[in-house]
């Protein structure tokens, strides 16, 4: 019988290590997570937002961060199962108002952001963000999609996603939107916040006082991204010929129930943007 030198069982050890750490990792994610939802327990069943669902926001010197938890009436590996596919990703995303188009290729996703109801499509601002399937477990869930940059000077976007299944057969998410920006797109959002987003504000509140300026412009973002995931997975076990218009009706519902955040247009108006905004996602990727 042949013996492997110490080096050789070293080597061998090493390997298994580092083969075993993404699963270390996705436990230990996993336990922190649902350490979270205990936590928040209070939070997810005493609030203003008629669902089990707590938001928050982070502002740093060149970053913003806006955090969503909440527990969605979808068993586990539903969850997990729908939202590893970056053309998923893609039909999530366009639901959003500012969206105007997405389309998947492998594991990237070219978006085009923009504002205006009949802006060509061409003049909206282009994001490539790269999909990453991090972790799949039996009870643990974590994607993430990232951009190096974004319109106006804005960089680092993030959306990450991670869920736990719960004992009730539904699910714990924490879904998270972040970026960075610099001293050109701080521009824009003081000349937006001052005009057109005078009036806005977000979800969190500190002294009875809804929070406003850039923390609220990003826990709009990201209440807005949350929506668009819980309408997707609502719509899932339709006729597939029906989903796309029960996914676009589902979402602006469920946005009109937080009118003076969310609300931007009319039904009509969302609805007939958004089926021609879908149609045109089946055709060819713009360059």
């Amino acid at each position: 019988m042949t013996r492997k030198s110490p080096i050789r069982w070293l080597a061998a050890l090493g390997a298994a290590c580092l083969l075993a750490l993404p699963a270390m990792q996705a436990q230990a994610d996993a336990g922190s997570l649902k350490a979270r939802y205990g936590e928040l327990h209070d939070e997810l069943s005493h609030n203003a937002y008629g669902r089990q669902m707590y938001i928050d926001s982070k502002e740093g010197s060149n970053a913003l961060q806006g955090d969503v938890y909440a527990v969605v009436d979808h068993p586990f590996d539903q969850v997990k199962g729908a939202l590893q596919d970056p053309n998923a990703w893609c039909d999530i995303m366009l639901l959003p108002f500012n969206t105007k188009y997405c389309h998947a290729s492998g594991s990237n996703l070219a978006v085009r952001i923009g504002r205006k109801y009949n802006q060509p499509v061409e003049q909206a601002y282009r994001i490539d963000f790269s999909f990453q399937p991090v972790a799949a477990s039996s009870d643990y869930l974590e994607t993430r999609l990232n951009a190096a940059s974004g319109p106006v000077g804005t960089r680092d976007y993030r959306i990450n996603l991670e869920a736990v299944p719960l004992d009730n057969g539904k699910t714990f998410m924490h879904m998270s939107y972040a970026y960075g920006y610099g001293g050109a797109s701080k521009m824009a959002m003081s000349l937006y916040l001052n005009t057109a987003g005078a009036d806005k504000v977000g979800f969190s509140q500190s002294n009875g006082q809804y929070t406003g300026g850039v923390r609220g412009a990003i826990e709009r973002n990201a209440m807005r991204y949350y929506l668009a995931i819980d309408s997707y997975l609502d719509t899932m076990s339709a006729p597939e010929a029906q989903r796309v218009d029960k996914r676009i009706n589902a979402w602006f519902s469920a946005a009109e129930r937080y009118p003076r955040q969310l609300h931007e247009m009319d039904r009509g108006t969302y609805v007939t943007m958004k089926r021609a905004e879908y149609d045109r996602q089946q055709t060819a990727a713009l360059n």
